[in-house]
């Protein structure tokens, strides 16, 4: 299970590049060799004959018994199998390491044979640049040929990638759970654009954050509930692409009410998947996390062992596992491992690290950091919204059936550095650092995202404590330890979020069971 077969077509593909590439290095080794032949001819102690004839020798002795070396560490390194979804930039930058690395390796090889050089240093020079640059320009030659759009979007530039103002088509974006603190920014940027967008959500924390959306024509919102398969059925209809935001986020709220985290965070996702699949559904985003990886004192990249320690993480990442596994020609899943969110949004939230210190520091004056020299990745708000929206038009082939973390490389910090970023804020704030069971500690790449899409944030801590310390100034805020403003006091002041629907519940049972092995 879960193992990839090639079919012969794409072993006929990779083979056909692993020749060509290996064409490309007997020819840059030809070229080197006729400058070294050109250069005997000034050598009056040996004939033209005799240098052929060493050339000759060492050629088919020694340099193309060794060359095999090339599409070995070509293959090695992914360049005929994990490269094939990648954007052009990153296959030239691929092929021409690989090709470095290969070319080092047959220089050191070739002098364990030979214990010399028949070549001398410049034409190895020229021998090593014609192949790395032979190799990242077939690359190139390729995509003018085949892609030419492709081509154009890697010459363009970097803003270039980003979204245009008018969306990629007029058919409807199905927003699900986009009435929340997310989602609420994702809609006002869909719509900012033009994009007709669909909201199914049930409102358990009101309308206050879309409140401001119904001004908007190209808004249709649906109440429902994301775990009821008819209101499912219904907004999916005439639905080009889905955005999955709708979860009880965060580990307290899902150990405070699992069974309803199981339902909307797993079972719901499984369903709409049928259900989107059945509707000719073509993009489908779902909101994921990165607290999939668990601890690690590693950085974390998309390849990295997920090894969630909570149920908040192990929901989100069996939904991505359902996900991926339904792609197909025309089902294209993308799977965003959100950072932890932090700054100002309709709905505020005080359940999350950055927020919760800075109106601590406000109201109270002193902050508590637990285990600060944890790791942790962050991402604004609106930046989380802006690379939803990115994603959503991206290139398809560069972001379909893929993983990607959605945040900056810039935004890693320890908490122990978020405390100090607020301390400089608020200046008479006392912090008190205390010790618990929390291990929690990753550190998070997110360079794919930023090849992929073109993402890259905006904001950063500073900016977000500056806002929020605004908005509590202006008494737009008032005490941030209103059930309202958190999704683990609502619920427990509240009630647990249950569908209500007995239909719901049977078939929400029936899609909560998790495959053996995930």
């Amino acid at each position: 299970m879960g193992i990839r077969i090639m079919s012969w077509r794409s072993i006929a593909q990779s083979s056909a590049r692993a020749i060509a590439d290996f064409a490309i290095v007997q020819l840059s080794a030809v070229v080197a060799l006729l400058v070294v032949g050109l250069r005997l001819q000034d050598q009056p102690p040996m004939t033209a004959e005799a240098g052929i004839a060493i050339l000759r020798d060492y050629y088919f002795g020694v340099f193309f018994p060794l060359s095999v070396i090339f599409p070995v560490v070509h293959a090695a390194l992914g360049v005929y199998t994990t490269t094939r979804t990648y954007t052009l930039e990153a296959k030239v930058r691929r092929a021409a390491m690989s090709a470095f690395i290969a070319t080092l390796t047959f220089v050191f090889l070739n002098f364990l044979v030979t214990r010399t050089s028949v070549l001398p240093r410049s034409s190895a020079l020229l021998f090593s640049l014609l192949v790395i640059s032979a190799t990242a320009a077939a690359r190139w030659l390729k995509a003018w040929i085949f892609h030419s759009d492709e081509l154009a979007r890697l010459a363009a530039p970097a803003a270039a990638v980003m979204p245009s103002p008018a969306p990629r088509k007029a058919d409807k974006v199905l927003v699900v759970g986009g009435a929340g603190y997310i989602g609420a920014i994702v809609l006002e940027k869909l719509l900012a654009r033009g994009q007709n967008v669909r909201l199914l959500d049930r409102l358990v924390y009101g309308d206050q954050a879309i409140a401001h959306l119904q001004r908007y024509p190209n808004l249709e919102f649906m109440p429902g509930d994301c775990r009821n398969i008819q209101d499912v059925v219904r907004a999916m209809a005439d639905v080009r692409d889905v955005i999955h935001l709708a979860a009880i986020v965060g580990d307290p709220a899902c150990t405070e009410d699992d069974k309803n985290a199981l339902e909307i965070n797993y079972a719901a996702t499984r369903m709409m998947i049928e259900i989107a699949k059945g509707h000719g559904v073509e993009r489908f985003l779902f909101a994921s996390s990165c607290s999939v990886y668990g601890a690690s004192d590693l950085l974390m990249d998309e390849n990295s062992k997920t090894v969630p320690v909570s149920l908040y993480g192990e929901t989100k990442l069996n939904s991505e596992k359902a996900l991926l596994e339904a792609k197909s020609d025309k089902f294209h899943p993308v799977v965003l491992r959100f950072a932890t969110v932090f700054g100002l949004a309709p709905r505020p939230r005080f359940d999350l690290v950055v927020n919760l210190l800075t109106a601590k520091a406000f109201q109270e004056g002193t902050i508590t950091i637990y285990n600060g020299e944890q790791w942790r990745p962050f991402i604004h708000v609106a930046d989380i919204a802006e690379a939803v929206v990115m994603t959503l038009s991206a290139p398809l082939d560069a972001v379909s059936g893929e993983i990607l973390n959605v945040g900056d490389d810039r935004l890693n910090y320890t908490l122990a550095q978020i405390a100090d970023i607020i301390k400089s804020e608020f200046p008479d704030t006392r912090v008190e650092q205390v010790e618990n069971s929390d291990r929690r500690n990753y550190r998070v790449s997110f360079a794919k995202i930023r090849e992929r899409v073109g993402f890259e944030a905006t904001r950063n801590i500073e900016d977000g404590v500056r806002e929020l310390k605004l908005a509590f100034e202006r008494g737009l805020i008032g005490n941030y330890q209103n059930a309202f403003y958190s999704n683990i006091l609502f619920i427990k002041e509240r009630g647990k979020v249950d569908s209500g629907n007995e239909v719901s519940s049977k078939v929400m049972a029936a899609f909560a069971d998790v495959p053996v092995g995930n």
